[in-house]
């Protein structure tokens, strides 16, 4: 099922990236010789007109060929290179676009559905970096470091990528009846904590275990999700913010939990992993709001799509800068692993958590294939586009013979950027 799942998902991103360039290679009366989705030998095909339809072996990428690497024939006016370069930018920038048409499409359904998670501040920590700034529950975050927020991840991303970062916020708060506006500056502490690979919900009445780590402390022990801990190395508790508290400022590694399974009492040791880390104990409502309205729906739709093209953005330029290796990147294996992995946590819940989750790997996925797309690499569209906006400032046309060894050489390099990223998703799988 997981496989079927990821299949169904991949081709739909691609079939639709082509259609793209399809309908738009139609509109300027350009010649299609073939639209397939899958890559390799042809498993099932037809002809209808002059276009071949056909469905690949391998269900991974897609194509539509229009001829855009065929010498240059003045015979045929519909060959693809004899349109004007804007017809050919046109068709070429969109199969990006429809990638985003289709993100924000799925997103008019989860929003309509889920709803939206507003930058509301839900708890600060007292003596924290974030409440001698001076915020406090209940603020709204409006902007952070000079750019603006609409949703809570947008905040939570800025401080995933930079923890160290120094945090300039601001924010407006209800207060007597009326409504001011603020300024915030948090610096971060670096902190050393101990942690045992537990999930507990956010403002927990009692200290419930919601999800455990794979190969963490607690699951080692033989902590299960549903039990709930009663004490920590002989200190009552009573919330999961105590929970976390007295774990996380324990003495030393070890620890010792009293648990309260099917109302029986047992007690658990185990060793903490000691970990280090900047914080700012400003903590963000991450729950979804309830949509109010068509406008506010398309709002949030299309600032949904805006938060995934800028993650993309934002993550590619810390490839650059090393705040991400390519260790972190994953390639189709790594994906099918991810989609997998959320299939199975959410099919606990129900089939419409099923339905929300895959269709906001969709929409993350989808996003990401535009603005990779788009990136200005020979062999990919955005490569393509460079070339043409070279060609409509020179006035004429690239020779076709360095442009063509331009995009050989760039699908050389994404085939071995690819078999990296392969070996790396198979490492981190099965080693």
């Amino acid at each position: 099922m997981k496989i079927l799942i990821a299949i169904i998902i991949f081709s739909l991103i691609i079939i639709i990236h082509e259609m793209g360039h399809f309908l738009v290679a139609k509109l300027n009366h350009i010649r299609v010789y073939e639209f397939s989705l899958g890559l390799g030998p042809t498993l099932i095909g037809f002809t209808k007109g002059e276009t071949k339809y056909s469905l690949k072996l391998l269900p991974f990428g897609g194509a539509c060929m229009m001829g855009e690497d065929d010498e240059f024939d003045t015979a045929d006016e519909r060959a693809f290179n004899n349109k004007s370069v804007w017809a050919r930018m046109a068709v070429v920038f969109a199969g990006p676009l429809f990638n985003f048409i289709l993100a924000f499409l799925l997103s008019l359904f989860v929003v309509g559905m889920a709803g939206y998670d507003l930058p509301e501040v839900l708890r600060v920590e007292e003596d924290s970096p974030a409440a001698e700034a001076g915020l406090k529950a209940g603020d709204m975050i409006t902007s952070v470091n000079g750019h603006g927020v609409s949703l809570s991840r947008e905040v939570s991303l800025e401080t995933l990528l930079h923890p160290e970062r120094e945090l300039e916020v601001t924010y407006r708060r209800a207060e007597d009846g009326g409504e001011s506006t603020g300024i915030a500056t948090i610096v971060p502490e670096w902190v050393e904590s101990y942690k045992i690979g537990i999930y507990v919900g956010e403002g927990q009445q009692e200290a419930t275990v919601t999800g455990l780590t794979e190969e963490g402390p607690a699951k080692e022990a033989g902590l299960l999700e549903g039990d709930k801990i009663t004490e920590v190395n002989g200190v009552s508790v009573t919330s999961s913010k105590e929970l976390v508290q007295n774990i996380g400022e324990s003495k030393d590694a070890h620890i010792s939990l009293v648990v309260l399974r099917d109302g029986e009492e047992m007690k658990f040791e185990m060793t903490a992993d000691k970990t280090s880390s900047y914080y700012n104990g400003m903590y963000l409502d991450s729950n979804y709001r309830s949509r109010e309205g068509v406008l506010s729906v398309i709002k949030y739709s299309f600032l949904e799509v805006k938060y995934w093209i800028s993650t993309t953005f934002k993550t590619l330029g810390m490839l650059f800068t090393g705040g991400v290796s390519l260790n972190d990147l994953s390639g189709p294996v790594g994906i099918v692993d991810t989609i997998g992995q959320s299939y199975e946590e959410s099919s606990r819940v129900g089939l419409m958590s099923v339905i929300l989750t895959m269709m906001n790997l969709s929409i993350l996925l989808s996003a990401n294939l535009g603005v990779m797309n788009l990136l200005p690499i020979p062999a990919l569209d955005g490569g393509r586009l460079l070339f043409f906006i070279i060609e409509a400032i020179r006035g004429k046309r690239m020779n076709p013979e360095r442009e063509g060894m331009a995009h050989m050489i760039g699908f050389v390099l994404l085939i071995g950027l690819m078999l990296i990223v392969l070996v790396n998703d198979v490492r981190k799988i099965f080693f």
